[in-house]
């Protein structure tokens, strides 16, 4: 059984090498794939480094069409490629603590997608501030109704998917932004495939500025009926 780790980044050269040891530390059968923008700090430099010595870590370094929903896609696919079982989508700043992942293969008996849900009993979210969680809080409960989904945390973007369920719709995803989470989740409750939410702790990032701003993400709220009436 083969799981990856697929994880698009831009300018997470503090943070990728540490994350990277910490998901392969965890199994023998874990891999890693890092998806890169061509990162000005060139992250992808050190991930090159660590891969000439461990097998377990890929690199798709892309050079076009730049953007986290492009990144995502061509990550999904180049998994599937390198013949996962599982792809664990997670983010390369340490805010998504690779230590879930185990618990999440536990959690996969008879559902096709996990999510690390920070809004379900056991999980949270204690350190961003008063607008970063409004905005958030807010963003969750329309997604939920807009697109149908039972989920109580549909804008996380740490999230596990079974190789036939992912396969099934990642030809068909469009975004070229963050939006690709909430896309992700529009195909899956629309394949009707099992969902389990985890429960999970969201880190402060290791290093960096987040890229996503609040104004961001209220942006698009709007994008969400275009994709549904599409």
């Amino acid at each position: 059984m083969k799981i990856i780790a697929m994880i698009p980044t831009y300018n997470e050269a503090g943070n990728i090498k540490e994350v990277i040891e910490n998901i392969l530390s965890l199994d023998k059968n874990f891999e890693v794939l890092v998806v890169d923008d061509m990162s000005p700090d060139k992250t992808y430099e050190i991930v090159e480094k660590l891969g000439q010595s461990e097998p377990r870590i890929h690199l798709l370094l892309r050079k076009e069409k730049r953007g986290r929903g492009y990144a995502g896609k061509d990550g999904f696919k180049k998994a599937l490629e390198l013949g996962a079982d599982f792809v664990v989508e997670m983010d390369g700043d340490g805010s998504h603590a690779p230590k879930y992942i185990p618990q999440f293969l536990q959690a996969a008996e008879g559902y096709e997608v996990i999510i690390g849900s920070r809004y379900v009993k056991g999980g949270k979210d204690d350190k961003r501030n008063f607008l970063r969680k409004a905005v958030s809080n807010f963003a969750r409960n329309y997604l939920a109704f807009a697109i149908g989904a039972k989920v109580k945390d549909p804008t996380s973007g740490f999230r596990m998917f079974k190789r036939d369920a992912l396969k099934s719709f990642v030809d068909k995803l469009k975004a070229s932004d963050p939006f690709i989470v909430t896309e992700v989740l529009y195909y899956v409750n629309k394949g009707g495939f099992k969902v389990k939410e985890y429960p999970i702790e969201f880190l402060p990032r290791i290093s960096g500025v987040s890229k996503l701003k609040p104004l961001t993400l209220v942006k698009y709220l709007f994008k969400v009926l275009k994709l549904r009436f599409s």
